[in-house]
């Protein structure tokens, strides 16, 4: 089995529109349409048994309009992150809501504007603790280097020692170009770390030493799809010569366990 962690796709109606935002805003371009449409067809061709897809609401009034969506496409191969946004001001119902049709919740500081250890967010955490719903931060650098960067490695250690059994999953490894700061602040602890963003942007021999020196159950493979084509990424994992055990770790175990997947 192969489980992706961390993707992303946006209804028919408004792909085009979020391929031009994301291909400005990122200088990159995108390997398909950001549409659930194909992330289904690069899930066939590359084996992909499941994907999470995650969403962001920049604006406080598409949390439950985004979520409505997400909850429709959820079934065996899709898994679904939801939209949270801080001031959002009937967030407690809605986590219900996601508790009872999502998987988590998706937080993205720099284009949602809060720092991910600011206090006002501890009732969110403290309650999404409770409910034990994992969250997906995006942590580190923006690719297009000109936000404030507000989920460093060292702002989310607070919120691990703050809320030691929150099921945090640090995307991009932990922080995207941040790399100095995983090691000192998040690698060997309880927190997961995707690999989405994170190949390719350092020597092939200190990205494998940075897999081994983390926790083997706190691994997960994560693409950030359509930015990034799944197969690269799975050429690039099967190229680090792991043990077999860690490497099915990374690619679903760690997730099945996480999302509750049989």
């Amino acid at each position: 089995m192969i489980i992706d962690i961390h993707t992303h796709a946006w209804p028919e109606k408004v792909s085009g529109k979020a391929r031009e935002s994301l291909e400005s805003s990122f200088r990159v371009r995108l390997v398909g349409d950001p549409t659930l449409k194909i992330l289904l067809s690069f899930m066939d061709k590359n084996s992909i048994d499941i994907s999470a897809v995650a969403a962001v609401a920049t604006k406080p009034d598409q949390v439950t309009s985004i979520n409505d969506w997400l909850f429709s496409i959820r079934g065996k191969r899709i898994r679904v992150f939801c939209a949270m946004h801080p001031d959002f001001l009937s967030w407690e119902k809605e986590l219900k809501r996601i508790k009872e049709s999502g998987d988590g919740i998706k937080f993205q500081g720099e284009f949602q504007d809060f720092y991910v250890d600011e206090n006002r967010m501890f009732p969110l955490y403290e309650t999404i603790q409770r409910l034990e719903l994992p969250i997906l931060f995006h942590c580190g650098k923006e690719l297009s280097g000109t936000m404030l960067v507000r989920s460093s490695p060292s702002r989310l250690a607070k919120i691990l020692k703050n809320f030691p059994h929150l099921k945090v999953i640090a995307g991009h490894f932990g922080g995207f170009e941040l790399w100095d700061e995983v090691k000192k602040y998040l690698l060997g602890k309880d927190v997961y770390l995707d690999t989405s963003f994170f190949f390719d942007y350092l020597p092939k021999k200190e990205v494998r030493s940075l897999i081994l020196a983390h926790r083997p159950d706190r691994l997960l493979f994560g693409t950030d799809f359509p930015l990034i084509d799944q197969k690269k990424d799975l050429d690039f994992l099967n190229s680090l010569d792991l043990p077999e055990d860690l490497r099915q770790h990374i690619l679903y175990l760690n997730a099945q366990n996480l999302l509750g997947i049989s």
